[in-house]
């Protein structure tokens, strides 16, 4: 089943000194591609997440952003640190005596850092819980971009078969539109039929129809479509391998367009290139 590269995941968690929140988005990129934000407390993590993540992702632009909200922004109960509150009331009443200035309000008071306690944090098991964490917020996105991945796979698949129905059609009026080229040929050339050797005229046509045969582009177009189902059925990154394919394709569409010699050869070679587009834009979006 196919990954898609696109993909959004958050988890939280409560521990004994706050909240731990992982948002994770992801988008289409050539390779792996990390953007790291970290609380300063857990700046030491930033390896390892790293290297997680290296671990369980292959492609994409991934934004990392974990928020650790400390206990107080949530609690009911506060501990204000007297001896931190009256050396800042000392300082304010100093200010105030060579420069008078409206009173500090509690809210002024208590958004001054250090005045509210909060409780010591055990930094190593911090780390450990933000990492498992981090393990189920990957978990999430990876399983989100399956379920996306499995679109583009239906998407796909829909044009893959288009794509064969059409190579089989062409390939049952090919001895018809041959004939038919061969027909005109030798009419065109009738008027001056007397002025050409009979043999030498014979070998003329049949070496432009030699040059105008699509019989080996029909056979690659499908064998690319089967390859492209066999791989899209593959487990791991397979975007590159798709995106090249797309490229094959479209070759011998292009190729099969420049040898028409009927306009339906003309309209297959345009079909399959539309389809062949469609698939790419998908293509673009799978790991």
């Amino acid at each position: 089943m196919p990954l898609s590269m696109t993909a959004f995941a958050r988890r939280e968690a409560d521990t004994p000194w706050g909240e731990l929140i992982w948002e994770l988005r992801s988008v289409n990129h050539r390779y792996l591609e990390l953007a790291l934000r970290l609380p300063e407390e857990l700046r030491r993590i930033e390896p390892k997440v790293r290297e997680q993540v290296s671990k369980r992702l292959g492609r994409g632009k991934v934004d990392l952003g974990l928020r650790f909200q400390t206990v107080n922004n949530k609690s009911d109960e506060f501990e204000v640190d007297e001896d931190m509150l009256a050396r800042l009331l000392g300082a304010a009443a100093k200010i105030s005596a060579i420069a008078p200035t409206a009173p500090l309000s509690a809210m002024d008071l208590l958004r001054w850092q250090g005045v509210l306690k909060t409780p010591a944090i055990d930094l190593d098991t911090l780390q450990e819980q933000a990492l498992g964490l981090l393990d189920q917020a990957l978990d999430e996105l990876i399983d989100t971009r399956g379920r996306e991945g499995g679109r583009l796979k239906q998407i796909i698949e829909q044009r893959l078969s288009a794509m064969a129905d059409i190579v089989a059609q062409v390939k049952q009026a090919l001895p018809e539109i041959m004939e038919n080229f061969r027909s005109r040929i030798k009419s065109r050339l009738e008027e001056i039929k007397q002025q050409l050797d009979p043999e030498r005229l014979e070998q003329e046509i049949a070496l432009f129809a030699q040059k105008t045969d699509v019989d080996e582009e029909l056979d690659r177009l499908e064998t690319h479509l089967q390859e492209v189902t066999r791989v899209i059925n593959k487990k791991g990154p397979i975007g590159r391998r798709l995106d090249f394919l797309m490229q094959e394709l479209n070759r011998e569409a292009n190729t099969l367009g420049s040898k028409a010699t009927d306009i339906r050869l003309t309209n297959a070679s345009v079909d399959l290139k539309v389809l062949i587009e469609q698939m790419r834009e998908q293509v673009q979006n799978i790991e």
